[in-house]
């Protein structure tokens, strides 16, 4: 059975804005994907994020191209209102990274995806950056 992992925003930005040195670690994490090797998760708030930066770096047409082909690769998940709970109710420093640690949780993710490591000190699953992730395969 393949990794359920998901994937917070720094590391689909690192893609779509061709940020290196690290885009070349989800390039490879979205390849894996696609070859049914691990199942990538995001989050619905996450993808309205990318939405906005990639618009504002290239413009809404390339953000709606992207982010079409980001949903066929990496299920979005729902945020709803127990998630939002938990979140208001968690010790997180930021509200958004608990929504995304929380729908994690939700939705059984095995592990968080991220950048931000410090973001997650909170977190019972192990979270990763991309590299560190892919130097476990």
């Amino acid at each position: 059975m393949a990794s359920k992992l998901f994937v917070d925003s720094d590391i689909l930005l690192d893609l779509f804005l061709v940020r290196q040195p690290h885009y070349s670690y989800t390039q490879r994490l979205l390849l894996l994907s696609e070859r049914k090797k691990i199942d990538l998760f995001t989050s619905s708030v996450i993808i309205n994020n990318l939405y906005y930066f990639i618009a504002r770096d290239k413009d809404k047409q390339i953000a709606k191209q992207s982010l079409n082909i980001l949903i066929d690769i990496c299920k979005v998940l729902p945020i709803d209102e127990s998630v939002v709970k938990l979140a208001l109710e968690s010790e997180f420093n930021d509200f958004e990274d608990a929504l995304q640690y929380f729908t994690a949780i939700e939705f059984n993710c095995e592990k968080i995806i991220t950048r931000n490591l410090k973001h997650y000190k909170k977190s019972t699953i192990p979270v990763l950056t991309a590299e560190q992730f892919l130097r476990t395969l």
